[in-house]
């Protein structure tokens, strides 16, 4: 078992780091709200570094789950970040969903100072964090990837390395534009029905069975239904992403008109003032927002 630093006790990182605790590692954590860092200690065991640096410093192995480029780059850079703590050696696994020009920047930087990096975005949303059953998508270097694999197992449905640092990060924002296709087509669909005066469950129940069917489908059908839209990854996280995703795709020369499009749908969401609305409810602007 392992030594291991968790840094960031949001929806997704407190239930991450508790079954790290359950898999048997010993585990420190850090919160930029302490008594969030406090609280998960009380439930958990393990204990609580007042800063990045503090929790890393005894640690095989740093997970980070944190909110943006500029969140991830003030927990491992500077004399209190994960990096001044962290010995030779260890490995930094990041899963939180930043750019992938972050990720090469703090992956080189570690590299230059004899420490690991491996990007490892998931997907799964907070009942996958919940359960323990997430979708890993890693990039970096093999035997960094091959020492954090059994760590990451922890919580982890599947985990694969998927290509140099960066690879995961991009490979999450393939996930990000499925979904965002997915989710408008689901709630067209519905707000269809709907208006042509269809039970849309029992619909649902008929198509899902087929080429129709996707895990949106089956798991967010009911509460759109139900115009009940507080359920996993919100739209304002949602649109960081899509950015993400749109600024990378105009640097590679890549072609993305659905997920543009939707993005400003998500916008359209916001200014509805369901920016902390999980990403279904995209269906709201079909009945009660803009045409």
């Amino acid at each position: 078992m392992a030594n291991v630093a968790f840094l960031g006790l949001g929806v997704m990182g407190y239930p991450m780091a508790g079954h790290l605790v359950a898999k048997g590692h010993q585990v420190t954590v850090y919160n930029r709200s302490e008594s969030k860092a406090k609280a998960w200690v009380a439930e958990h065991g393990g204990g609580w570094g007042a800063t990045p640096r503090a929790a890393a410093e005894a640690a095989d192995f740093v997970m980070a789950c944190v909110g943006n480029d500029d969140d991830l780059r003030s927990i491992c850079l500077g004399p209190d970040g994960a990096f001044a703590g962290m010995k030779p050696g260890a490995v930094f696994v990041d899963h939180t969903t930043v750019s992938a020009q972050v990720t090469r920047e703090l992956a080189a930087v570690a590299a230059d100072q004899g420490k690991g990096f491996v990007d490892a975005p998931v997907s799964g949303g907070q009942a996958g964090a919940v359960n323990g059953v997430l979708s890993v998508m890693c990039g970096g270097p093999e035997a960094d990837y091959a020492r954090a694999e059994p760590v990451i197992a922890a919580y982890a449905r599947i985990c694969r390395r998927l290509g140099d640092s960066g690879a995961g990060q991009l490979a999450k924002m393939m996930n990000q534009i499925c979904i965002a296709g997915l989710v408008q087509g689901l709630a067209e669909a519905l707000a269809f029905g709907q208006k042509a005066g269809l039970d849309g469950e029992a619909v649902v129940e008929v198509i899902s069975q087929g080429a129709a069917g996707s895990w949106q489908m089956a798991n967010r059908h009911k509460t759109m239904l139900a115009d009940s839209f507080d359920f996993g990854f919100a739209v304002d996280w949602m649109r960081k992403d899509l950015g993400i995703c749109l600024a990378t795709a105009d640097e590679i020369g890549a072609s993305l008109p659905i997920t543009a499009l939707i993005d400003q749908f998500y916008k359209d969401v916001q200014q509805m003032g369901g920016g902390r609305n999980d990403t279904s409810s995209l269906i709201r602007r079909l009945s009660t927002g803009p045409k």
